[in-house]
């Protein structure tokens, strides 16, 4: 048997980004990617300690002049990316882009317009489609038996004053609207699709001038309204997913493991039990049968696995699979974070 082609992929930016989120997925897939060069502006910066096998380097020229290297992953911050982008794609390699995407939608445009001048893959990085949570959610969903939807709540919840508290002065990079809501409205637009109008209540609850700490969007579909949620204030979190339809309703309280494992150091290589819930995560379903039976059960929450963006990625660059993430799709997202927040300063 002929060894698979590998993926042979580097990152701009070695910090949490990289090794928290990436790194321990893209190491993870070792027969489809090799990960063989990361870029550090200043090496040695940071507590992160270096992955054998893998080189370090300073000097992006050299790495973006390596002709083994086909795409670069970018993980550093938005204010950055469109540059970084630029050099990227003139040196003939795909690119991955950290979420959120861009710091405007015109940025955005004119990133995927040099793609495609390029004929180059662009795509933003978004892993929380592989979230357990959403991932279980889905599948009560297609199971037909909420019976018709028509409301889903999809919060995202922390008790972390002291995040807005710090921020003396508003920053676009660094509003909750752009640096939270770019995975949840991305989870929206993937599996329910363009909405007819979006509606939009994103505040500073620390006053004008400060940080943007909590946002509630509103996207509005044929029958059915999908609310995104999140606040720095929320002493008790909400549930992750709150599910109804017009038999029955699906509530999800806790979000996906992965992160919180990620943060132990527990990774996803050799340890077969990472993000998995245990049966007290499970979520629970109501609903009313055919014969009008009620029924309640625990629903096994589905593995999630960030792994699966690189297969994905995988399949788009090597076998010419459509993009996992789609262009129409980011754009969609930057425009509406844009208007979401065209009232903050």
């Amino acid at each position: 048997m002929h060894k698979q082609q590998e993926l042979v992929i580097s990152y701009i930016g070695n910090g949490k980004s990289t090794n928290r989120y990436h790194l321990p997925f893209a190491l993870n897939r070792p027969e489809k990617i090799k990960v063989k060069t990361v870029y550090q502006r200043t090496l040695g910066k940071g507590s992160w300690t270096p992955v054998a096998g893998i080189t370090y380097t300073d000097n992006l020229s050299e790495m973006l002049a390596d002709q083994e290297i086909q795409a670069v992953i970018i993980c550093t911050p938005v204010g950055s990316h469109k540059s970084l982008v630029e050099q990227v794609l003139k040196a003939g390699k795909h690119c991955v882009v950290e979420k959120p995407f861009a710091l405007n939608l015109k940025d955005a445009e004119d990133m995927f317009r040099l793609a495609e001048e390029k004929d180059l893959i662009l795509e933003c990085y978004q892993n929380r489609r592989f979230d357990s949570d959403f991932l279980t959610t889905q599948q009560v969903i297609e199971s037909g038996r909420l019976g018709q939807l028509f409301e889903v709540n999809m919060n995202y919840d922390y008790y972390r004053p002291q995040v807005p508290e710090g921020e003396k002065n508003y920053r676009q990079d660094q509003a909750f609207l752009y640096t939270h809501a770019c995975h949840t409205v991305d989870q929206v637009l993937s599996y329910f699709g363009q909405p007819q109008d979006v509606r939009c209540d994103v505040r500073q609850l620390l006053g004008k001038g400060r940080m943007n700490d909590y946002f509630d969007l509103d996207f509005y579909y044929d029958g059915l309204k999908v609310s995104v949620k999140s606040s720095y204030f929320r002493a008790k979190a909400r549930p992750s997913f709150a599910v109804y339809g017009t038999r029955g309703v699906f509530i999800k309280e806790t979000e996906d493991r992965q992160e919180a494992d990620l943060k132990k150091f527990y990774l996803p290589a050799g340890h077969e039990d990472f993000g998995q819930d245990l049966p007290e995560h499970y979520g629970t379903l109501i609903y009313y049968d055919d014969a009008g039976l009620y029924h309640e059960e625990k629903v096994p929450t589905i593995t999630g696995d960030y792994a699966r963006y690189y297969d994905a990625l995988y399949e788009t660059i090597l076998n010419g699979a459509p993009p996992l993430v789609t262009k129409e799709q980011t754009l969609t997202q930057m425009k509406i974070l844009e208007q979401a927040g065209e009232n903050l300063s």
